[in-house]
């Protein structure tokens, strides 16, 4: 048997999130520990070489974040492969961009472009509540915090926005019926909804119903829901919104875009085209 941590990672063993292709090399970056887990998070060197095509190979990439040009919730990481997962904040300041990693309705992480305003605070999940040494009392957070002196309301399955300047909590959000919340793990990875009923089940998972903005319910264990609001989002939503389309629905969609941009350009080129004959008829 090996001895120690793994080092390595196969390319056809990488989460099908990162959406890398099979024959490209036969590995694939390992992300290193940190706050998410390795199935759950993306590597900066995935989302800048990958995603944002700001390098073609690994090694600018590391010449990118050597230039301490890439921060992570407000922090500098010059580490290629440090694990970035749900709701973190990445800033490049010489290009003033500003981007939050969520998920789109496929479960995949998408590319969302966000406001400096915005980029100032990020939304965390409570995983426990506890007393710590002379009887301090604090939280942990799904992105690995630990924040003492909390406000006592705040309880598991909680939601707190977490300023990222000063490192206090703004607001926080309870885990309650009617609240927005974003599926982030399961089947209905990426749909956004409001909670209808929790079933509660003595020795097993308890499921949570939730219903979306067109009326479809579904439902997914509690520890796939993070609530990301009341009655509105704190944060801004990807393309979509977080409702699933079926494929018919999406087939139309898409045909109903090619043909408005085929009426847009042709509507662009018609008083062209008449120029092009009248100039073509005044030769002749």
């Amino acid at each position: 048997m090996a001895r120690g941590p793994k080092k390595h990672l196969k390319r056809v063993n990488a989460p099908k999130h990162w959406m890398l292709d099979k024959l490209s090399g036969s590995f694939a970056p390992r992300p290193s520990a940190g706050p998410h887990k390795l199935r759950e998070c993306l590597p900066l060197i995935i989302f800048l070489r990958n995603r944002l095509k700001y390098a073609l190979t690994g090694d600018e990439v590391k010449k990118i974040v050597m230039q301490r040009l890439i921060k992570v919730d407000g922090k500098v990481r010059t580490d290629v492969t440090f694990p970035t997962g749900f709701m973190d904040v990445i800033s490049i300041e010489k290009t003033g961009e500003n981007f939050r990693l969520i998920f789109d309705v496929k479960g995949r992480f998408t590319v969302h472009r966000i406001s400096s305003e915005e980029s100032r605070y990020k939304l965390c999940r409570v995983r426990r509540v506890a007393t710590g040494p002379k009887g301090v009392p604090y939280i942990v957070t799904h992105d690995g915090r630990s924040i003492r002196y909390p406000d006592p309301s705040i309880k598991v399955n909680d939601t707190i926005k977490y300023d990222i300047t000063n490192g206090k909590i703004r607001d926080f959000v309870k885990f309650d019926n009617g609240h927005l919340v974003m599926v982030v793990g399961g089947r209905n990875l990426g749909r956004v909804g409001h909670i209808t009923h929790r079933e509660r089940h003595q020795g097993s998972f308890d499921i949570v119903h939730i219903k979306d903005a067109v009326g479809n319910t579904f439902a997914t264990r509690l520890a796939n829901v993070f609530v990301i609001g009341r009655q509105k989002p704190l944060i801004s939503l990807p393309r979509g919104k977080g409702v699933r389309l079926s494929i018919a629905e999406e087939r139309d969609r898409r045909l109903a875009e090619k043909e408005r941009n085929s009426s847009l350009k042709g509507c662009c080129t018609f008083p062209f085209r008449r120029l092009a004959e009248k100039e073509r008829n005044s030769s002749l």
